[in-house]
C-alpha cells in the first residue's frame, strides 16, 4: 500500500516515514502543500496524512483540491493546535478522520490500517460494472460478455478490476506489476503486455484496434470502459 505523508517538520516526517516503512508500506512524502497535490496526482496514494499547517498551502486547501479533483483515497489530518475549529473544518472539506499531536505512533498506524480495510472493503462491495456489452460481478468474481461467461486467470481479472478502480488514468507497467503481482521492480515488465493481450482478446471485438484497453505511448495503458 502506497502513503502520501504531507509534512514540514523535518524529524516528524522522518519519523513517520521510518514507523510507516517498518510496517511495510511504501512511502512517499511531501513537505509543503502544493508539492503534495502534485505528488498526488502522479503516485495516486492509497491514503494520505496530512499535516493541517504546511507552507505554500494548508494542509485543509490540500483535501479540499483532492477532493475536488475526484481522489477518494482516505485523508487523515494531522493537527497541532487540538482546536475543534480545525478538526470541524477539516472532516467538512473531506477528511476522514484527524489526530491531535502529539500523537502515538501506535495509534496513528492503526487508525491507518482500520482506514485502508475499510477503503478495501467499499471497493469489493460494488457488486458489479458494466462497459459495453460486458459486465464484470466483483462479488461473483464473474465477467460475461453478450450475456456468455468468460474464462478468466484471477491474474486477469485482478489486472481488470485494478483498471476498473482507476478508468480513465494512465497506468504505468510498474503500477500493475505493484498492484497485481505484490512487488517492485519485476525484471521483465513484459510479462504485463503478455496479460494486457490477453485480456483484449477476450474484451476487445478487434484486439488490434482496443476501445477498452489503450495503450499510451511511453506510459502504459489506460481504461476507457
Amino acid at each position: 500500500m502506497k502513503v502520501l505523508i504531507v509534512e514540514d517538520e523535518p524529524d516528524m516526517l522522518s519519523g513517520l516515514r521510518d514507523n510507516f516503512e517498518f510496517e511495510g508500506y511504501d512511502v512517499i512524502a511531501a513537505n509543503d502543500g502544493l508539492r503534495a497535490l502534485e505528488i498526488a496526482a502522479v503516485a495516486k496514494p492509497d491514503l494520505v496524512v496530512l499535516d493541517v499547517m504546511l507552507p505554500k498551502m494548508s494542509g485543509l486547501d490540500v483535501c479540499r483540491q483532492l477532493r475536488a479533483k475526484g481522489a477518494a483515497m482516505p485523508i487523515i489530518m494531522l493537527t497541532a493546535r487540538g482546536q475543534e475549529i480545525d478538526k470541524v473544518i477539516g472532516l467538512e472539506v473531506g477528511a476522514d478522520d484527524y489526530v491531535t499531536k502529539p500523537f502515538s505512533i501506535k495509534e496513528l498506524l492503526a487508525r491507518v490500517r482500520a482506514h485502508l480495510r475499510r477503503a478495501s472493503r467499499q471497493v469489493a462491495d460494488i457488486d458489479r460494472y458494466t462497459f459495453g456489452d460486458i459486465e464484470v460481478s466483483f462479488t461473483r468474481h464473474q465477467i460475461t460478455k453478450r450475456g456468455l461467461p468468460i474464462e478468466f486467470s484471477p491474474r486477469e481479472f485482478e489486472i481488470l478490476k485494478y483498471f476498473i478502480q482507476r478508468r480513465g488514468e494512465a497506468i504505468t507497467r510498474d503500477q500493475l506489476l505493484d498492484a497485481v503481482w505484490g512487488y517492485h521492480n519485476f525484471p521483465l515488465t513484459r510479462t504485463v503486455d503478455n496479460h494486457i493481450a490477453k485480456l483484449r482478446q477476450k474484451l476487445e471485438d478487434v484486439p488490434a484496434d482496443p476501445k477498452y484497453v489503450i495503450t499510451i505511448h511511453r506510459v502504459g495503458y489506460k481504461f476507457l470502459g
